[in-house]
Protein backbone atom coordinates (compact mmCIF):
# COMPACT_ATOMS: atom_id res chain seq x y z
CA UNK A 1 0.00 0.00 0.00
CA UNK A 2 2.90 2.40 1.07
CA UNK A 3 4.95 1.85 -2.26
CA UNK A 4 1.80 1.84 -4.31
CA UNK A 5 0.50 5.71 -2.96
CA UNK A 6 2.27 7.36 -5.79
CA UNK A 7 1.38 5.16 -8.27
CA UNK A 8 -2.17 5.08 -7.93
CA UNK A 9 -2.14 9.36 -7.20
CA UNK A 10 -0.34 9.82 -10.47
CA UNK A 11 -2.43 7.81 -12.60
CA UNK A 12 -5.53 9.68 -11.28
CA UNK A 13 -4.61 12.54 -11.38
CA UNK A 14 -3.36 12.00 -15.58
CA UNK A 15 -7.07 10.84 -15.62
CA UNK A 16 -8.50 13.92 -14.14
CA UNK A 17 -6.20 15.98 -16.44
CA UNK A 18 -7.58 14.42 -19.82
CA UNK A 19 -10.76 14.92 -18.54
CA UNK A 20 -10.16 18.68 -17.32
CA UNK A 21 -7.86 19.78 -20.39
CA UNK A 22 -9.17 18.45 -23.40
CA UNK A 23 -13.53 18.93 -22.35
CA UNK A 24 -14.22 14.78 -22.94
CA UNK A 25 -13.66 11.76 -21.35
CA UNK A 26 -11.15 8.77 -22.23
CA UNK A 27 -12.99 6.93 -24.23
CA UNK A 28 -14.36 10.51 -26.53
CA UNK A 29 -10.42 11.23 -26.86
CA UNK A 30 -10.01 7.31 -28.03
CA UNK A 31 -12.68 8.28 -30.08
CA UNK A 32 -11.20 11.13 -31.72
CA UNK A 33 -7.96 9.87 -31.77
CA UNK A 34 -6.59 6.49 -31.98
CA UNK A 35 -8.06 3.24 -34.32
CA UNK A 36 -11.66 2.08 -33.37
CA UNK A 37 -10.80 -1.54 -32.46
CA UNK A 38 -8.66 0.22 -29.50
CA UNK A 39 -11.47 1.77 -28.19
CA UNK A 40 -14.13 -1.00 -28.31
CA UNK A 41 -11.54 -3.20 -27.03
CA UNK A 42 -10.99 -1.16 -24.11
CA UNK A 43 -14.50 -0.18 -23.55
CA UNK A 44 -15.60 -3.80 -23.20
CA UNK A 45 -12.74 -4.89 -21.07
CA UNK A 46 -13.82 -2.16 -18.59
CA UNK A 47 -18.02 -2.78 -18.60
CA UNK A 48 -17.44 -6.19 -17.84
CA UNK A 49 -14.97 -6.23 -15.00
CA UNK A 50 -17.74 -3.72 -13.88
CA UNK A 51 -20.35 -5.70 -14.23
CA UNK A 52 -18.60 -8.49 -12.12
CA UNK A 53 -17.22 -5.71 -9.44
CA UNK A 54 -21.55 -4.46 -9.10
CA UNK A 55 -22.47 -7.69 -8.24
CA UNK A 56 -19.68 -8.58 -5.84
CA UNK A 57 -20.92 -5.20 -4.35
CA UNK A 58 -24.27 -6.38 -4.51
CA UNK A 59 -23.56 -9.36 -2.98
CA UNK A 60 -21.70 -8.15 -0.36
CA UNK A 61 -24.15 -5.64 1.05
CA UNK A 62 -26.85 -8.32 0.84
CA UNK A 63 -24.34 -10.32 3.04
CA UNK A 64 -23.93 -7.79 5.36
CA UNK A 65 -26.87 -6.66 6.20
CA UNK A 66 -27.82 -10.97 6.30
CA UNK A 67 -25.79 -10.44 9.49
CA UNK A 68 -28.37 -8.28 11.09
CA UNK A 69 -31.61 -9.37 9.60
CA UNK A 70 -33.19 -13.13 9.17
CA UNK A 71 -34.62 -13.68 5.85
CA UNK A 72 -33.25 -15.53 2.68
CA UNK A 73 -30.39 -13.86 1.03
CA UNK A 74 -31.87 -13.25 -2.26
CA UNK A 75 -34.79 -10.64 -1.24
CA UNK A 76 -31.40 -8.49 0.28
CA UNK A 77 -29.90 -8.90 -2.69
CA UNK A 78 -33.00 -7.83 -5.03
CA UNK A 79 -33.74 -5.05 -2.38
CA UNK A 80 -29.86 -3.69 -2.58
CA UNK A 81 -29.79 -4.24 -6.37
CA UNK A 82 -33.47 -2.45 -7.16
CA UNK A 83 -32.98 0.22 -4.57
CA UNK A 84 -29.14 1.13 -5.98
CA UNK A 85 -30.81 1.31 -9.43
CA UNK A 86 -34.25 3.57 -8.58
CA UNK A 87 -31.66 5.90 -6.86
CA UNK A 88 -29.51 6.73 -9.90
CA UNK A 89 -32.63 6.91 -11.35
CA UNK A 90 -34.19 9.73 -9.75
CA UNK A 91 -31.57 11.38 -7.34
CA UNK A 92 -29.08 13.56 -8.77
CA UNK A 93 -25.75 11.76 -7.76
CA UNK A 94 -24.16 15.06 -6.15
CA UNK A 95 -27.08 15.28 -4.18
CA UNK A 96 -27.08 11.59 -3.09
CA UNK A 97 -22.87 11.57 -2.47
CA UNK A 98 -23.59 14.70 -0.20
CA UNK A 99 -25.18 12.63 2.40
CA UNK A 100 -24.33 9.08 1.99
CA UNK A 101 -20.48 9.87 2.23
CA UNK A 102 -20.61 10.41 5.88
CA UNK A 103 -21.90 6.95 5.91
CA UNK A 104 -18.35 5.51 4.99
CA UNK A 105 -16.74 7.00 7.94
CA UNK A 106 -17.51 4.05 9.40
CA UNK A 107 -14.92 2.75 7.68
CA UNK A 108 -12.65 4.65 10.04
CA UNK A 109 -13.32 2.18 12.63
CA UNK A 110 -10.81 -0.34 11.13
CA UNK A 111 -8.07 2.67 11.60
CA UNK A 112 -8.81 2.44 15.84
CA UNK A 113 -9.11 -0.90 16.01
CA UNK A 114 -5.28 -0.78 15.37
CA UNK A 115 -5.21 0.90 19.09
CA UNK A 116 -7.31 -1.75 20.62
CA UNK A 117 -5.59 -4.82 19.91
CA UNK A 118 -1.48 -5.69 20.26
CA UNK A 119 0.41 -4.64 17.12
CA UNK A 120 4.30 -5.57 16.24
CA UNK A 121 4.94 -1.97 14.67
CA UNK A 122 8.52 -3.21 14.45
CA UNK A 123 7.16 -5.73 11.91
CA UNK A 124 5.01 -3.34 10.13
CA UNK A 125 7.55 -0.53 9.26
CA UNK A 126 9.75 -3.39 8.58
CA UNK A 127 7.11 -5.04 6.07
CA UNK A 128 5.63 -1.74 4.53
CA UNK A 129 8.85 -0.32 3.72
CA UNK A 130 10.29 -3.70 2.54
CA UNK A 131 7.17 -6.10 1.58
CA UNK A 132 7.69 -9.38 1.52
CA UNK A 133 7.28 -10.79 -2.27
CA UNK A 134 7.03 -14.24 -3.52
CA UNK A 135 6.64 -14.67 -7.59
CA UNK A 136 4.44 -17.56 -7.06
CA UNK A 137 0.49 -18.32 -7.81
CA UNK A 138 -1.27 -17.24 -4.38
CA UNK A 139 0.98 -14.27 -3.84
CA UNK A 140 0.56 -12.82 -7.13
CA UNK A 141 -2.93 -12.95 -7.34
CA UNK A 142 -3.07 -11.33 -3.78
CA UNK A 143 -0.67 -8.65 -5.51
CA UNK A 144 -2.90 -8.15 -8.48
CA UNK A 145 -6.07 -8.13 -5.99
CA UNK A 146 -4.98 -5.86 -3.67
CA UNK A 147 -3.63 -3.41 -6.22
CA UNK A 148 -6.69 -3.85 -8.48
CA UNK A 149 -8.93 -2.27 -5.84
CA UNK A 150 -7.04 0.70 -5.65
CA UNK A 151 -5.43 1.37 -9.54
CA UNK A 152 -8.70 0.51 -10.66
CA UNK A 153 -9.89 1.37 -14.49
CA UNK A 154 -13.76 2.57 -14.00
CA UNK A 155 -11.85 5.19 -11.50
CA UNK A 156 -9.61 6.49 -14.75
CA UNK A 157 -13.31 6.52 -16.38
CA UNK A 158 -14.77 8.13 -13.49
CA UNK A 159 -12.49 10.77 -12.90
CA UNK A 160 -11.78 11.91 -16.31
CA UNK A 161 -16.01 12.35 -16.34
CA UNK A 162 -16.08 13.91 -14.00
CA UNK A 163 -14.37 16.40 -14.63
CA UNK A 164 -15.88 16.96 -18.29
CA UNK A 165 -19.37 17.36 -15.83
CA UNK A 166 -17.44 20.15 -13.86
CA UNK A 167 -17.08 22.06 -16.72
CA UNK A 168 -20.41 21.73 -18.29
CA UNK A 169 -22.13 22.39 -14.91
CA UNK A 170 -20.04 25.76 -13.46
CA UNK A 171 -20.84 28.57 -15.21
CA UNK A 172 -17.72 30.64 -16.86
CA UNK A 173 -15.65 26.90 -16.37
CA UNK A 174 -13.93 25.73 -20.23
CA UNK A 175 -11.72 22.97 -21.10
CA UNK A 176 -7.99 24.45 -20.51
CA UNK A 177 -7.11 24.02 -24.26
CA UNK A 178 -9.94 26.28 -24.66
CA UNK A 179 -8.57 28.79 -21.82
CA UNK A 180 -5.41 28.07 -20.99
CA UNK A 181 -5.74 31.02 -18.06
CA UNK A 182 -8.05 28.68 -15.88
CA UNK A 183 -5.25 25.91 -15.60
CA UNK A 184 -3.14 27.13 -12.56
CA UNK A 185 -6.07 26.97 -10.46
CA UNK A 186 -7.48 24.00 -11.85
CA UNK A 187 -4.72 21.83 -12.16
CA UNK A 188 -3.91 22.38 -8.55
CA UNK A 189 -7.53 21.83 -7.46
CA UNK A 190 -6.99 18.15 -8.98
CA UNK A 191 -3.80 17.70 -7.37
CA UNK A 192 -4.53 18.46 -4.07
CA UNK A 193 -8.25 16.80 -4.20
CA UNK A 194 -6.52 13.55 -5.71
CA UNK A 195 -3.59 13.36 -3.64
CA UNK A 196 -5.45 13.73 -0.20
CA UNK A 197 -8.43 11.56 -1.49
CA UNK A 198 -5.94 8.48 -2.73
CA UNK A 199 -4.05 9.49 1.11
CA UNK A 200 -7.60 8.61 2.81
CA UNK A 201 -8.20 5.51 0.98
CA UNK A 202 -4.78 4.21 1.57
CA UNK A 203 -4.75 4.90 4.52
CA UNK A 204 -8.38 2.74 5.24
CA UNK A 205 -7.14 0.00 3.02
CA UNK A 206 -4.02 -0.45 4.98
CA UNK A 207 -5.63 -0.20 8.22
CA UNK A 208 -8.18 -3.03 6.92
CA UNK A 209 -5.22 -5.16 6.27
CA UNK A 210 -3.17 -4.37 9.66
CA UNK A 211 -6.43 -5.14 11.56
CA UNK A 212 -7.26 -8.01 9.69
CA UNK A 213 -3.54 -9.70 10.14
CA UNK A 214 -4.12 -8.39 13.81
CA UNK A 215 -7.32 -10.38 14.63
CA UNK A 216 -7.89 -13.02 12.44
CA UNK A 217 -4.94 -13.93 11.26
CA UNK A 218 -3.27 -13.71 14.23
CA UNK A 219 -5.89 -16.27 15.75
CA UNK A 220 -5.76 -18.46 12.37
CA UNK A 221 -8.78 -17.48 10.73
CA UNK A 222 -6.56 -17.48 7.29
CA UNK A 223 -9.31 -17.91 4.77
CA UNK A 224 -12.33 -15.12 4.95
CA UNK A 225 -15.35 -16.87 3.63
CA UNK A 226 -18.21 -14.95 5.25
CA UNK A 227 -19.36 -11.11 6.38
CA UNK A 228 -19.26 -12.67 9.81
CA UNK A 229 -15.56 -13.33 9.76
CA UNK A 230 -15.00 -10.24 8.64
CA UNK A 231 -16.91 -8.41 10.73
CA UNK A 232 -15.23 -10.27 13.97
CA UNK A 233 -12.11 -7.71 13.20
CA UNK A 234 -13.76 -5.25 14.41
CA UNK A 235 -14.65 -7.29 17.91
CA UNK A 236 -11.87 -5.31 19.87
CA UNK A 237 -13.29 -1.99 19.28
CA UNK A 238 -17.19 -2.35 18.71
CA UNK A 239 -17.57 -6.09 20.41
CA UNK A 240 -21.25 -7.08 20.01
CA UNK A 241 -21.78 -3.99 17.64
CA UNK A 242 -19.20 -5.38 15.40
CA UNK A 243 -21.52 -6.52 13.27
CA UNK A 244 -23.57 -3.52 12.65
CA UNK A 245 -20.41 -1.47 12.13
CA UNK A 246 -19.69 -3.73 10.05
CA UNK A 247 -22.67 -3.80 7.55
CA UNK A 248 -22.82 0.01 7.66
CA UNK A 249 -19.46 0.71 6.45
CA UNK A 250 -19.67 -2.52 3.35
CA UNK A 251 -23.39 -1.34 2.50
CA UNK A 252 -22.58 2.39 2.90
CA UNK A 253 -19.18 1.83 0.38
CA UNK A 254 -21.32 -0.60 -2.18
CA UNK A 255 -24.03 2.40 -2.87
CA UNK A 256 -21.67 4.64 -3.29
CA UNK A 257 -19.75 2.46 -5.62
CA UNK A 258 -22.29 0.73 -7.32
CA UNK A 259 -23.01 4.42 -9.29
CA UNK A 260 -19.62 4.65 -10.20
CA UNK A 261 -18.75 1.78 -11.27
CA UNK A 262 -22.24 1.57 -13.47
CA UNK A 263 -21.91 5.26 -14.74
CA UNK A 264 -18.13 5.00 -15.64
CA UNK A 265 -19.33 2.24 -18.16
CA UNK A 266 -22.03 4.04 -19.39
CA UNK A 267 -19.96 7.36 -19.63
CA UNK A 268 -17.50 5.30 -21.68
CA UNK A 269 -19.88 3.47 -24.08
CA UNK A 270 -21.73 6.95 -24.24
CA UNK A 271 -19.08 8.91 -25.29
CA UNK A 272 -18.53 6.33 -27.58
CA UNK A 273 -21.61 6.51 -29.37
CA UNK A 274 -22.09 10.34 -29.22
CA UNK A 275 -24.48 10.28 -26.97
CA UNK A 276 -26.02 12.63 -24.24
CA UNK A 277 -24.02 11.74 -21.00
CA UNK A 278 -25.06 13.22 -17.56
CA UNK A 279 -25.36 11.80 -14.11
CA UNK A 280 -27.14 15.40 -13.27
CA UNK A 281 -29.56 14.87 -15.94
CA UNK A 282 -33.15 13.09 -15.61
CA UNK A 283 -33.35 9.65 -17.52
CA UNK A 284 -35.91 11.13 -20.28
CA UNK A 285 -33.09 13.57 -20.99
CA UNK A 286 -29.81 10.95 -21.17
CA UNK A 287 -32.05 8.10 -21.80
CA UNK A 288 -29.25 5.49 -23.37
CA UNK A 289 -26.91 6.56 -20.94
CA UNK A 290 -29.29 5.77 -18.27
CA UNK A 291 -30.15 2.45 -20.40
CA UNK A 292 -26.84 1.30 -19.92
CA UNK A 293 -26.71 1.98 -16.28
CA UNK A 294 -29.77 -0.03 -15.69
CA UNK A 295 -28.31 -2.92 -18.48
CA UNK A 296 -25.31 -2.70 -16.02
CA UNK A 297 -26.71 -3.17 -12.64
CA UNK A 298 -29.30 -5.41 -13.39
CA UNK A 299 -26.75 -7.86 -14.84
CA UNK A 300 -24.86 -7.56 -11.84
CA UNK A 301 -27.37 -7.85 -9.72
CA UNK A 302 -28.26 -11.26 -11.42
CA UNK A 303 -24.97 -12.53 -11.02
CA UNK A 304 -25.70 -13.20 -7.41
CA UNK A 305 -28.28 -16.21 -8.40
CA UNK A 306 -25.34 -18.49 -10.02
CA UNK A 307 -24.81 -18.75 -5.73
CA UNK A 308 -20.95 -16.73 -5.72
CA UNK A 309 -19.62 -16.72 -2.50
CA UNK A 310 -19.98 -12.73 -1.80
CA UNK A 311 -15.95 -12.74 -0.31
CA UNK A 312 -14.80 -14.43 -3.29
CA UNK A 313 -16.26 -12.55 -5.85
CA UNK A 314 -15.24 -9.78 -4.31
CA UNK A 315 -11.70 -11.13 -4.47
CA UNK A 316 -11.86 -12.74 -8.32
CA UNK A 317 -13.53 -8.81 -9.47
CA UNK A 318 -10.27 -7.25 -7.61
CA UNK A 319 -7.95 -9.76 -9.57
CA UNK A 320 -9.70 -9.09 -12.98
CA UNK A 321 -9.22 -5.07 -12.59
CA UNK A 322 -5.78 -5.46 -11.73
CA UNK A 323 -5.19 -7.99 -14.84
CA UNK A 324 -7.16 -4.99 -16.58
CA UNK A 325 -5.70 -1.92 -15.22
CA UNK A 326 -2.56 -2.12 -17.14
CA UNK A 327 -3.23 -2.30 -21.06
CA UNK A 328 -5.52 0.44 -19.95
CA UNK A 329 -3.16 2.87 -18.31
CA UNK A 330 -0.91 2.31 -21.31
CA UNK A 331 -3.87 3.67 -23.72
CA UNK A 332 -4.39 6.57 -20.55
CA UNK A 333 -0.65 7.18 -20.86
CA UNK A 334 -0.87 7.32 -24.53
CA UNK A 335 -3.27 10.09 -24.77
CA UNK A 336 -2.17 12.26 -21.88
CA UNK A 337 1.38 12.49 -22.76
CA UNK A 338 -0.13 13.44 -26.67
CA UNK A 339 0.84 17.40 -27.96
CA UNK A 340 -2.18 16.44 -30.54
CA UNK A 341 -4.26 15.78 -27.75
CA UNK A 342 -3.55 17.68 -25.04
CA UNK A 343 -1.38 20.39 -26.62
CA UNK A 344 0.93 22.51 -23.83
CA UNK A 345 -0.71 20.79 -21.25
CA UNK A 346 0.88 17.39 -21.98
CA UNK A 347 2.40 15.54 -18.93
CA UNK A 348 5.38 17.36 -17.12
CA UNK A 349 8.05 14.80 -16.90
CA UNK A 350 7.41 13.68 -13.19
CA UNK A 351 3.57 12.78 -13.87
CA UNK A 352 4.97 10.97 -17.05
CA UNK A 353 7.40 8.65 -15.56
CA UNK A 354 5.27 8.26 -12.28
CA UNK A 355 2.54 6.94 -15.28
CA UNK A 356 4.64 4.80 -16.77
CA UNK A 357 5.96 2.69 -13.87
CA UNK A 358 2.66 2.38 -12.88
CA UNK A 359 1.86 1.10 -16.06
CA UNK A 360 4.52 -1.22 -15.97
CA UNK A 361 4.55 -2.07 -12.59
CA UNK A 362 0.70 -3.31 -13.16
CA UNK A 363 1.21 -4.89 -16.33
CA UNK A 364 4.39 -6.68 -14.70
CA UNK A 365 1.88 -8.00 -11.94
CA UNK A 366 -0.51 -9.04 -14.72
CA UNK A 367 1.92 -11.16 -16.68
CA UNK A 368 3.05 -12.61 -13.62
CA UNK A 369 -0.46 -13.79 -12.61
CA UNK A 370 -0.97 -15.05 -16.11
CA UNK A 371 2.17 -17.19 -16.44
CA UNK A 372 1.73 -18.96 -13.09
CA UNK A 373 -1.33 -19.54 -13.61
CA UNK A 374 -0.65 -22.10 -16.67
Amino acid sequence: MLLSYPLMAAIQEISARIGRVTGCGIAANLRKNYPHWLLYSTLAAVSAANVFNIGADIGAMADGLHLLLPGPNYLFVLFWGLLSLVTILFVPYSSYVRYLKWLTLSLFAYVAVIFFVHVDWHEVLRGSLLPHLEFQKDCLTAIAAVLGTTISPYLFFWQSSQEVEEVKKNRGEKALKRDPRQARVQLERIRLDTYIGMALSNIVAFSIILTAASTLHAHGITDVATSAQAASALEPLAGRFAAALFAGGIVATGLLAIPVLSASAAYGIGEACRWNVSLEKPPRQAAQFYGVIAAATLVGLSLNFAHIDPVKALFWSAVLNGLIAGPLMAVIMMIASSRKVMGKFALTPYLRICGWIATLVMCGVGVGVLVSWK
